[in-house]
């Protein structure tokens, strides 16, 4: 059984209905999806907040490229395109970790490079799984404290928001 951890994110067009739609997509594999938590843009690129969300999935069979590869395309149906690093997107779908693998393969590094320092990550993830860890980096909560509180508390919990399908 392959488990992996995604992160999604939205601030272009309907991001709700966005990050529903990379739920739908992963609708067959999903076993959790966290609350929707509004963040702050990360990166430095001037732009509007995001919604956020982190969802656990699993399949029999998918290999850490497979899960790469449906992320590419929820982000290509939702009409993702690369223009600006870090900016304004209307679905990032990044794959966190894949089971407890540690790569540094540069098409999908495991755990996700910066996962561990970012709180839009963090968050949304121990919101569904408090005993979860970042391979490599430790325990979620333990890096989430580690984290500047302004950090923190700029990511926003938006009740009653529902992204399961």
């Amino acid at each position: 059984m392959s488990r992996a951890v995604l992160s999604l994110g939205s601030n272009l067009g309907d991001p709700l209905a966005q990050l529903r739609s990379a739920v739908q997509a992963f609708s067959p594999y999903l076993l959790t999806v966290s609350p929707v938590f509004r963040t702050p843009p990360w990166g430095g690129v001037e732009q509007a907040e995001y919604l956020n969300a982190v969802i656990v999935v699993a399949d029999d069979e998918a290999t850490p490229e497979e899960w790469l590869a449906r992320a590419q395309a929820s982000e290509a149906a939702a009409g993702r395109t690369r223009e600006v690093r870090w900016g304004p997107r209307t679905l990032d779908v990044d794959v966190i970790t894949v089971d407890e693998l540690i790569s540094d393969d540069p098409r999908l590094t495991l755990p996700h490079p910066h996962a561990h320092e970012r709180a839009f990550v963090l968050v949304p993830w121990w919101s569904v799984e408090p005993e979860a860890s970042v391979p490599g980096k430790g325990r979620v909560l333990e890096l989430m404290q580690a984290l500047p509180p302004q950090e923190l508390a700029a990511v926003t919990l938006l009740p009653g928001l529902e992204l399961r399908p």
